[in-house]
């Protein structure tokens, strides 16, 4: 038995002793545990159980049926947090490979964790002495061991794993470059295999996954690199892919692949968005590239990026921001441009947040071309010079002082497409 004593939050310590104050068996599961056993405070906290899932929503005031596979989100008075508890289940037959084609509940903790994706997330805690967070791991197949030794492993038959749900080929290139594991050679032979089945997931789930990885603060392109080995990164984005082989002459080397995985690198974790778009800024050059130039590739560019997106299923006005940035992410600054000029330029990109989104692009751009200390001294002028004129010059209609009404009443006009030209 391996005991393992954990500083339990006081809605998670509500949740399991209701249950087994109810004489249902309880445990802490997946991801939290993983964390626990590597030393770090979970942000997530899931259960599983013994109890059905009418029994557990019977339980606890406030809950929503999260899922048909029996998990519950409970939400506890007085606590914002909430916890996912899932009852004991085991799964059979995955035709659309995704969803099980049968489930049963299950009584046995151990039952439970042979249906997970990889030994470090099939591990479950169950506790002793409640109040003082004492308890026992449930590791039957050596997830604490493989943490230990810096090893990715699937949990069983790694084909049948990845059959089940082809989520896990992502969700392992994601587990090894933020955990810092190598992915053991039997999981990795099967993800090679298995990687073209990644072209059924859906757009929903890629995104999900693919936010997962860029809100992690740490570099995504080692995954990225991974994928492309296995050859998933070609069918859930094959204009980032495309980039493989498209030569570009940066001071830092690599090709226009290279170049990409250390925008995104660049851009800050906390905003995975613009670290999505740093990632694709690029995808116009493989088509328009022809004798070392890219002539139009913002443009092309900004195509297949609204393209891609969309099969992701990002909200409209997500794809909106990212296709924006990418169409305008080359600026051809000279010192020669007037204060007009300028005011030209804000007026196509966006006073506020879209011209801060497109200097942190540009300014990536430059560090992913020269290295982190590399200074873009146009762009950093051009910067300079628009944030003095939005500080001091009206840049959109929206900041003037008289709007169409004004304009109807002063000037005696009927409504229509001159007064909007009057005010522009």
């Amino acid at each position: 038995m391996d005991d393992l004593t954990i500083d339990l939050p006081t809605g998670v310590r509500h949740a399991l002793g209701t249950l087994t104050g109810a004489g249902h068996e309880a445990a802490l599961v997946g991801g939290c545990v993983r964390d626990l056993v590597r030393g770090l405070q979970p942000g997530d906290w899931d259960l599983t159980t013994s109890a059905p899932p009418e029994a557990v929503a019977a339980l606890f005031p406030d809950t929503t049926w999260t899922n048909i596979f029996g998990t519950v989100t409970v939400r506890l008075e007085d606590d914002p947090m909430e916890v996912e508890v899932t009852t004991y289940r085991s799964e059979s037959g995955y035709t659309d490979g995704r969803r099980p084609d049968q489930v049963t509940w299950g009584t046995d903790v151990a039952e439970d964790l042979q249906r997970r994706d990889f030994t470090i997330n099939a591990m479950a805690w169950v506790a002793d002495d409640l109040a003082a967070g004492r308890g026992h791991l449930v590791d039957p197949y050596g997830g604490r061991q493989d943490l230990a030794a810096g090893l990715l492993r699937a949990v069983g038959d790694p084909d049948r794993r990845f059959t089940e749900d082809a989520l896990r080929l992502l969700r392992g290139a994601r587990f090894a470059t933020t955990l810092g594991l190598r992915i053991e050679p039997a999981t990795e032979a099967a993800m090679n295999r298995l990687a073209p089945t990644v072209a059924r997931l859906s757009g929903e789930r890629i995104r999900d996954e693919l936010f997962r990885l860029l809100a992690w603060d740490g570099p995504t392109a080692p995954a990225f690199e991974q994928m492309e080995r296995f050859g998933i990164l070609g069918e859930i984005l094959p204009e980032l892919a495309a980039l493989r082989g498209v030569e570009q002459g940066k001071l830092l080397g690599g090709d226009a692949l290279d170049h990409s995985l250390r925008a995104a690198d660049a851009l800050p974790a906390n905003d995975p968005l613009l670290r999505l778009t740093g990632l694709l800024h690029d995808v116009g050059k493989a088509p328009t590239a022809s004798g070392g130039h890219f002539i139009g590739h913002e443009v092309v560019g900004a195509q297949l990026v609204e393209h891609r997106l969309e099969a992701l299923a990002l909200p409209r006005a997500d794809i909106t921001r990212a296709t924006h940035l990418v169409r305008h992410h080359m600026i051809l600054y000279g010192p020669e441009w007037t204060d007009a000029a300028v005011r030209r330029f804000i007026g196509r990109v966006g006073p506020g947040q879209p011209m801060a989104d497109l200097f942190a692009l540009r300014r990536a751009d430059t560090a992913a071309s020269a290295g982190p200390e590399a200074r873009d001294a146009a762009a950093a002028e051009l910067e300079a010079r628009v944030a003095a004129l939005q500080g001091s010059a009206v840049l959109t209609v929206g900041e003037l002082a008289v709007n169409g009404s004004d304009l109807m009443r002063e000037l005696n006009l009927a409504p229509g497409p001159e007064v909007g030209r009057l005010l522009d």
